[in-house]
């Protein structure tokens, strides 16, 4: 019965430690720009977008679909690199659980 109770400790030291390492991860960025650096986005952790810089170079009135290609491009490749932190750093506390890819 005592081993049970160590597994359950053990496993609620492992949440609160998953949880402040989420939280702290949520709190850090990354970046990604499309277009040679014309548009680039800021991601959070916590897979929000922090910042968008636009390259006036970038702005042509009569291709603006272009524009919205560059922009959905550098945010995406921000989420997907949000979410490559969040599951690398998280995998560091969990080394042999082999849980399934983005379950963080």
């Amino acid at each position: 019965m005592s081993n049970m109770k160590e597994m359950m400790k053990a496993a609620q030291k492992m949440q609160e430690r998953m949880v402040k390492m989420q939280e702290e991860l949520a709190e850090r960025t990354v970046e990604a720009s499309a277009g040679g650096g014309m548009v680039t986005a800021v991601v959070s952790g916590g897979k929000m977008l922090k910042e968008l810089v636009i390259n006036p170079e970038a702005i042509d009135p009569s291709d603006v679909e272009m524009l919205q290609d560059l922009i959905i491009v550098a945010v995406n490749e921000a989420i997907r690199k949000a979410d490559e932190m969040m599951n690398s750093e998280m995998g560091k506390l969990t080394p042999g659980l082999k849980l399934p890819p983005g379950m963080f």
